[in-house]
This record gives structure tokens, sequence and C-alpha cells, in this order.
């Protein structure tokens, strides 16, 4: 058996991000293609096992196709490819896990330790979004940015909760779980994983410039939000004050940047070209408004 331990400590009310109205009241700090082939049974049924009995390539015979034919051929062929398409995004499907954390969280460096793991999987864009509400206890979280607090706490109102605490993961944008439970962050990722793509998204940098396409195969409901994210692959930290002094805590995937580059309607084909500066990896995510559901990612490092 294992306890898990986090801070509950209340904290007066907190201004959501700008897109979002409203208040929370409270915040836990810390933690017919119809060609027809047919045969006459009665008078050229063939058998296998006589070699009298006429070959059934004599006995079939074809009609023409209908007027029908060609449209549903059509179909058919868009329906496969579609098929096709479908397959290998689900192969490659990758789920977005977001930890917020904190250096001075004592909670937090399993947490941050299950990231790494995570950041490693084929399957998994891991990133660390350092929170800036733990400064106060005697360390300045050196990674930390109110941007990363205020999109915790947009999640929260967005799932209906008053409280955010550390260490927190978000399983595609959907799905909030204590930092610490490897098992049911697992499950999590497999149930994302399993779930049929939204859209088709494809992401290429050369030149300085960064270029996004994205096509929906099928109807979505409501703009998604194209965002760029830069992370540092990993840095060491020692820790002289608060709750973790004296240790030295290694991060991985650490976001430094988190820019919202536009709306795509998803009607028409997304085609977007943007400047991108240095050799940090970059990650475009593809999200519903309103701190919604992630409907699709990308990464490149």
């Amino acid at each position: 058996m294992q306890f898990v331990y986090y801070c509950t400590q209340k904290i007066g009310g907190f201004a959501p991000s700008p897109q979002i109205t409203g208040q929370i009241t409270g915040v836990s700090q810390n933690l017919d293609w119809s060609f027809q082939a047919g045969l006459d049974r009665k008078k050229h049924e063939a058998r296998d096992d006589d070699p009298k009995s006429p070959s059934p390539q004599k006995s079939i015979m074809m009609t023409t196709p209908t007027r029908r034919a060609i449209p549903i051929l059509l179909l058919a062929v868009f329906t496969a490819i579609s098929a096709a398409v479908t397959a290998q995004a689900d192969e490659n499907r990758r789920v977005v896990v977001e930890l917020f954390t904190s250096q001075g969280c004592s909670s937090c460096p399993p947490a941050d330790a299950l990231l790494r793991e995570l950041s490693e999987r084929d399957d998994v864009v891991a990133l660390a979004l350092h929170v800036d509400y733990w400064d106060y206890i005697g360390w300045k979280d050196s990674f930390a940015s109110p941007d990363f607090t205020a999109r915790q706490k947009a999640y929260a109102y967005a799932s209906g909760k008053r409280m955010v605490y550390t260490p927190q993961m978000v399983i595609g944008g959907q799905h909030q779980v204590i930092g610490t439970k490897e098992m049911k962050v697992a499950d999590l990722i497999a149930t994302h994983r399993a779930q049929p793509p939204e859209v088709v998204l494809a992401v290429t940098r050369k030149d300085g410039q960064l270029r996004i396409s994205a096509q929906a195969p099928r109807p979505v409901e409501g703009p998604l939000i194209v965002q760029v994210v830069r992370y540092m692959p990993d840095a060491t930290v020692e820790v002289r004050r608060g709750e973790n002094a004296g240790l030295r805590l290694p991060y991985s995937n650490i976001v430094t940047d988190w820019d919202v580059e536009g709306k795509w309607d998803t009607a028409a084909p997304l085609a977007m070209e943007l400047p991108i500066e240095g050799e940090n990896p970059v990650v475009v995510l593809l999200q519903h408004a309103g701190h919604g559901p992630i409907a699709a990612v990308a990464e490149l490092k």
C-alpha cells in the first residue's frame, strides 16, 4: 500500500485567464458498386472434387455495371483511403501529458520522475509546466511562469473544480489526476490512444520556418486553438531553500514558451507558416476551445 501526500492549503480566489469569465473561489496549492457476379447453379454447378465438372471461372456470368457503379466505386475508393489514413493516424496517435509541478513542492519529485519516464515513450508527448504559486514558501522556481499557473487554473475552471494542486497531470487536455498515480496515468493514456483521431496534423521545420498543416476527415465541433510549445529537454536544479532544500533535482521536457497562434474552424484545411528560432524541440497542439480535449499533437525534436 502506498500513501500519497500532497498539500491542500487554501488561499483566496484567483482571477482566471483572460479567456475565462467567472470566478473560482478557492485554490489548493501543491498539490452498390453494382457489379454482379452470377453462377447458374442448376446448369453449371462446379465441384472441386469432380474433374468433369465445368471450371468455376467458365460458369461465372458478369453483368454490365449500372449507372450507379462509378460514383459508388469512387466512394469505395475514398472510404478505403480514408480508412488507411485513419489507421496510420491511429498507429501514430500520441497523447499529451501535462504535469503541473514546482521545485518548491516536496511531493513533486516522484511525479517529475514519472514524467521523465513518459517522455521516453513514443506514444506520449510529455510536458512539464512549472507553476509559481509555491514561490512564497522560500524557494523561487527557476522555471515557473504565471502563464502556466493560469493554464492550470483554466483547466480547473473548465472541469468545474475550485482547487488546483501540485503535482497534477492533465491527460489529453481532458482528464486530471494526481501526478504520482502511475497506474491511473497509464490507464488514461491507453484510453486516449484508443480514441479515433479527430484531425490529421503535419508539422515541418525548415529554414527558420515552421509549417503547420491539418485537415479534418469528419466534421469537428467548434474551432480548434492552434498552439506552439517550446521546451528544454532536461535540466538539473540544486534547491537551496524551501521544502526541497539540499536536493539536486532532475527535470525533463521543461516548457519555456506556450503561444496561441490562432483558431482553425476545420471547415477547410489548415495551412500556417510561422518563424521559428532555436534548436529546442517544438510541439504543436490543436485543442478544443475553452481548455477542452486536445484533438491532435505533433512534435519535432
